[in-house]
Protein backbone atom coordinates (compact mmCIF):
# COMPACT_ATOMS: atom_id res chain seq x y z
CA UNK A 1 0.00 0.00 0.00
CA UNK A 2 1.30 3.60 -0.96
CA UNK A 3 2.68 5.31 2.44
CA UNK A 4 -0.34 7.95 3.46
CA UNK A 5 -0.56 9.85 6.46
CA UNK A 6 -2.64 8.14 9.26
CA UNK A 7 -5.83 10.53 8.39
CA UNK A 8 -5.38 9.73 4.52
CA UNK A 9 -5.33 6.19 5.18
CA UNK A 10 -8.74 6.65 6.53
CA UNK A 11 -10.37 7.88 3.72
CA UNK A 12 -8.26 5.17 0.74
CA UNK A 13 -9.63 2.00 3.11
CA UNK A 14 -13.28 3.41 3.31
CA UNK A 15 -12.85 3.65 -0.61
CA UNK A 16 -11.29 0.21 -0.76
CA UNK A 17 -13.78 -1.08 1.11
CA UNK A 18 -16.11 -0.21 -1.66
CA UNK A 19 -13.92 -1.60 -4.11
CA UNK A 20 -13.11 -4.76 -2.26
CA UNK A 21 -17.23 -5.34 -3.33
CA UNK A 22 -16.83 -4.75 -7.06
CA UNK A 23 -17.76 -8.09 -8.26
CA UNK A 24 -20.79 -9.55 -9.84
CA UNK A 25 -22.13 -12.64 -9.26
CA UNK A 26 -22.46 -13.24 -13.30
CA UNK A 27 -18.42 -12.74 -13.44
CA UNK A 28 -17.63 -16.47 -13.98
CA UNK A 29 -19.72 -16.91 -16.64
CA UNK A 30 -17.03 -14.84 -18.93
CA UNK A 31 -14.37 -17.12 -17.77
CA UNK A 32 -15.37 -20.18 -18.93
CA UNK A 33 -17.29 -21.64 -22.28
CA UNK A 34 -20.68 -22.03 -22.99
CA UNK A 35 -21.80 -18.47 -23.82
CA UNK A 36 -23.70 -17.24 -27.39
CA UNK A 37 -22.07 -14.95 -29.82
CA UNK A 38 -25.58 -13.45 -29.32
CA UNK A 39 -25.16 -13.01 -25.51
CA UNK A 40 -21.37 -11.82 -25.69
CA UNK A 41 -22.88 -9.25 -28.31
CA UNK A 42 -25.55 -8.11 -25.55
CA UNK A 43 -22.41 -7.47 -22.65
CA UNK A 44 -20.27 -6.24 -24.90
CA UNK A 45 -22.30 -3.32 -26.75
CA UNK A 46 -23.50 -2.13 -23.10
CA UNK A 47 -19.47 -2.07 -22.23
CA UNK A 48 -19.03 -0.32 -25.11
CA UNK A 49 -21.76 2.38 -25.50
CA UNK A 50 -22.03 2.92 -21.32
CA UNK A 51 -18.67 3.60 -21.06
CA UNK A 52 -15.89 2.56 -23.12
CA UNK A 53 -16.43 4.82 -26.19
CA UNK A 54 -16.87 7.89 -24.47
CA UNK A 55 -14.49 7.34 -21.20
CA UNK A 56 -12.18 9.84 -22.91
CA UNK A 57 -14.87 12.26 -23.00
CA UNK A 58 -16.10 11.51 -19.31
CA UNK A 59 -12.35 12.13 -18.36
CA UNK A 60 -12.00 15.29 -20.21
CA UNK A 61 -15.01 17.04 -18.50
CA UNK A 62 -13.23 16.44 -15.55
CA UNK A 63 -10.18 18.30 -16.96
CA UNK A 64 -12.20 20.60 -18.03
CA UNK A 65 -12.91 21.83 -14.66
CA UNK A 66 -9.72 23.29 -13.97
CA UNK A 67 -8.09 21.13 -11.26
CA UNK A 68 -4.19 21.10 -9.95
CA UNK A 69 -1.46 21.07 -12.25
CA UNK A 70 -0.74 18.00 -10.60
CA UNK A 71 -4.09 16.52 -11.55
CA UNK A 72 -4.50 17.91 -14.69
CA UNK A 73 -1.00 16.37 -15.64
CA UNK A 74 -2.80 12.84 -14.80
CA UNK A 75 -5.85 13.12 -16.40
CA UNK A 76 -4.63 14.72 -19.56
CA UNK A 77 -2.21 11.53 -19.82
CA UNK A 78 -4.74 9.45 -19.69
CA UNK A 79 -7.26 10.85 -22.04
CA UNK A 80 -4.41 10.43 -24.45
CA UNK A 81 -3.97 7.46 -24.02
CA UNK A 82 -7.51 6.34 -24.10
CA UNK A 83 -8.22 8.67 -27.16
CA UNK A 84 -5.08 8.35 -29.09
CA UNK A 85 -3.62 5.18 -27.66
CA UNK A 86 0.31 6.45 -28.43
CA UNK A 87 1.65 6.10 -25.04
CA UNK A 88 1.10 1.96 -25.56
CA UNK A 89 0.34 0.90 -29.33
CA UNK A 90 -1.01 4.01 -31.08
CA UNK A 91 -4.76 3.02 -31.28
CA UNK A 92 -7.22 4.15 -29.33
CA UNK A 93 -8.83 1.63 -26.73
CA UNK A 94 -12.08 2.43 -28.03
CA UNK A 95 -11.14 1.17 -31.13
CA UNK A 96 -8.98 -1.70 -29.75
CA UNK A 97 -12.29 -2.88 -28.04
CA UNK A 98 -14.21 -3.28 -31.17
CA UNK A 99 -11.11 -4.75 -33.02
CA UNK A 100 -11.68 -7.90 -30.20
CA UNK A 101 -15.13 -7.60 -31.74
CA UNK A 102 -13.48 -8.34 -34.75
CA UNK A 103 -11.25 -11.47 -33.01
CA UNK A 104 -14.85 -12.44 -32.09
CA UNK A 105 -17.01 -12.82 -35.18
CA UNK A 106 -19.26 -10.24 -33.86
CA UNK A 107 -20.64 -7.39 -36.37
CA UNK A 108 -19.37 -3.79 -34.81
CA UNK A 109 -22.74 -2.77 -36.04
CA UNK A 110 -24.38 -4.99 -33.56
CA UNK A 111 -22.17 -2.97 -31.37
CA UNK A 112 -22.09 -0.10 -32.07
CA UNK A 113 -26.20 0.83 -33.68
CA UNK A 114 -27.28 3.31 -30.93
CA UNK A 115 -30.93 1.96 -32.32
CA UNK A 116 -30.69 -1.12 -30.41
CA UNK A 117 -31.71 -0.21 -26.89
CA UNK A 118 -29.87 -0.59 -23.89
CA UNK A 119 -31.06 -1.57 -20.56
CA UNK A 120 -32.22 1.21 -18.62
CA UNK A 121 -30.35 0.67 -15.27
CA UNK A 122 -27.39 0.79 -18.28
CA UNK A 123 -28.76 4.30 -19.03
CA UNK A 124 -29.25 4.98 -15.43
CA UNK A 125 -25.36 3.99 -14.72
CA UNK A 126 -24.32 5.99 -17.45
CA UNK A 127 -26.22 9.40 -16.45
CA UNK A 128 -24.67 9.04 -13.05
CA UNK A 129 -21.37 9.13 -15.06
CA UNK A 130 -22.55 11.98 -16.80
CA UNK A 131 -23.32 13.77 -13.75
CA UNK A 132 -20.49 13.71 -11.84
CA UNK A 133 -18.02 13.91 -14.57
CA UNK A 134 -19.55 17.65 -15.53
CA UNK A 135 -20.31 18.53 -12.11
CA UNK A 136 -18.42 19.67 -9.91
CA UNK A 137 -16.36 19.56 -7.38
CA UNK A 138 -13.84 17.92 -9.62
CA UNK A 139 -12.19 15.09 -7.37
CA UNK A 140 -15.95 14.19 -7.32
CA UNK A 141 -15.73 12.65 -10.49
CA UNK A 142 -11.86 11.65 -10.82
CA UNK A 143 -12.68 9.47 -7.96
CA UNK A 144 -15.34 7.72 -9.49
CA UNK A 145 -13.73 7.79 -12.92
CA UNK A 146 -10.12 6.97 -12.33
CA UNK A 147 -10.58 4.87 -9.34
CA UNK A 148 -14.33 2.98 -9.43
CA UNK A 149 -14.67 3.10 -13.32
CA UNK A 150 -10.70 2.03 -13.97
CA UNK A 151 -10.56 0.03 -10.78
CA UNK A 152 -11.12 -3.32 -9.86
CA UNK A 153 -12.06 -5.81 -7.45
CA UNK A 154 -7.93 -6.15 -7.33
CA UNK A 155 -7.38 -2.45 -5.66
CA UNK A 156 -6.47 -3.33 -2.68
CA UNK A 157 -3.86 -6.30 -4.01
CA UNK A 158 -2.73 -3.42 -6.86
CA UNK A 159 -2.03 -0.93 -4.30
CA UNK A 160 -0.49 -3.40 -1.89
CA UNK A 161 2.08 -4.86 -5.15
CA UNK A 162 0.46 -8.05 -3.76
CA UNK A 163 -1.20 -9.26 -7.07
CA UNK A 164 0.76 -11.33 -9.17
CA UNK A 165 0.37 -11.03 -12.91
CA UNK A 166 1.31 -13.46 -15.66
CA UNK A 167 3.39 -12.64 -18.69
CA UNK A 168 1.97 -11.21 -20.89
CA UNK A 169 2.32 -13.27 -24.02
CA UNK A 170 0.82 -16.13 -21.61
CA UNK A 171 -2.02 -13.69 -19.89
CA UNK A 172 -3.25 -13.47 -23.83
CA UNK A 173 -3.36 -16.77 -24.87
CA UNK A 174 -4.97 -17.47 -20.92
CA UNK A 175 -7.88 -14.64 -21.47
CA UNK A 176 -11.00 -16.28 -21.84
CA UNK A 177 -12.53 -14.75 -24.81
CA UNK A 178 -8.85 -16.77 -26.27
CA UNK A 179 -9.47 -19.65 -24.83
CA UNK A 180 -13.18 -20.20 -24.90
CA UNK A 181 -14.32 -17.87 -27.48
CA UNK A 182 -11.59 -18.29 -30.27
CA UNK A 183 -10.89 -14.78 -30.33
CA UNK A 184 -7.21 -14.85 -31.85
CA UNK A 185 -4.65 -13.53 -29.87
CA UNK A 186 -3.46 -10.76 -32.20
CA UNK A 187 -6.92 -9.13 -31.93
CA UNK A 188 -6.76 -8.83 -28.24
CA UNK A 189 -4.10 -6.13 -28.31
CA UNK A 190 -6.63 -4.31 -25.77
CA UNK A 191 -5.41 -6.08 -22.91
CA UNK A 192 -1.51 -5.09 -23.97
CA UNK A 193 -2.65 -1.52 -23.77
CA UNK A 194 -4.07 -1.63 -20.24
CA UNK A 195 -0.77 -3.67 -19.38
CA UNK A 196 1.54 -1.59 -20.86
CA UNK A 197 -0.15 1.69 -19.20
CA UNK A 198 -2.63 1.26 -16.31
CA UNK A 199 -0.09 0.60 -12.78
CA UNK A 200 1.05 4.67 -13.54
CA UNK A 201 -3.05 4.85 -13.96
CA UNK A 202 -3.44 3.27 -10.92
CA UNK A 203 -1.06 5.35 -8.88
CA UNK A 204 -2.18 8.57 -10.51
CA UNK A 205 -5.81 7.87 -9.95
CA UNK A 206 -5.23 7.22 -6.22
CA UNK A 207 -2.99 9.77 -5.75
CA UNK A 208 -5.30 12.38 -7.05
CA UNK A 209 -7.43 11.97 -5.14
CA UNK A 210 -6.02 11.42 -1.99
CA UNK A 211 -3.62 14.53 -2.39
CA UNK A 212 -6.57 16.80 -3.34
CA UNK A 213 -9.34 15.69 -0.32
CA UNK A 214 -8.98 16.06 3.57
CA UNK A 215 -9.07 13.17 4.88
CA UNK A 216 -12.16 14.10 6.72
CA UNK A 217 -15.30 16.71 6.25
CA UNK A 218 -17.62 17.77 3.29
CA UNK A 219 -15.59 16.83 0.39
CA UNK A 220 -14.33 13.31 1.60
CA UNK A 221 -17.54 12.30 2.40
CA UNK A 222 -19.09 13.59 -0.97
CA UNK A 223 -15.92 11.47 -2.44
CA UNK A 224 -16.81 8.25 -0.61
CA UNK A 225 -20.72 8.80 -1.11
CA UNK A 226 -20.13 9.18 -5.19
CA UNK A 227 -17.97 6.11 -5.19
CA UNK A 228 -20.30 4.28 -2.98
CA UNK A 229 -23.62 5.41 -5.37
CA UNK A 230 -21.27 4.46 -8.37
CA UNK A 231 -20.87 1.06 -7.12
CA UNK A 232 -24.66 0.43 -6.71
CA UNK A 233 -25.42 1.61 -10.05
CA UNK A 234 -22.86 -0.46 -11.52
CA UNK A 235 -24.26 -3.53 -9.80
CA UNK A 236 -27.76 -2.84 -11.18
CA UNK A 237 -26.20 -2.29 -14.41
CA UNK A 238 -24.53 -5.79 -14.70
CA UNK A 239 -27.43 -7.16 -13.07
CA UNK A 240 -29.32 -5.69 -16.07
CA UNK A 241 -27.28 -7.21 -18.30
CA UNK A 242 -27.09 -10.45 -17.08
CA UNK A 243 -30.83 -10.23 -17.59
CA UNK A 244 -30.61 -9.41 -21.37
CA UNK A 245 -28.42 -12.34 -21.82
CA UNK A 246 -30.23 -14.87 -20.16
CA UNK A 247 -28.10 -15.86 -17.54
CA UNK A 248 -29.43 -16.59 -13.97
CA UNK A 249 -28.21 -16.36 -10.75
Amino acid sequence: MMERPEAARGLEERLLAIMDRKDHWAWPRFTRPGLSRAQLAVHFRHEYRTYVRDFPVLLARVLGQGPPAQARHALAENIFEEQTGKLSLGVAHPDLFLEMMDGLGIARASIEDASIPLEPEAVAYRALLDRVSAAGPWVVGAAVLTIFVEGSVHERDELGGRRAHLPIEEAIRKHPMVMHYGCPPERLRLVRAHRAVEGGHRRDAWAMVLEHVPPEGPLAEAVVSAVAEAHAAWLAYRDSVARAMGIER
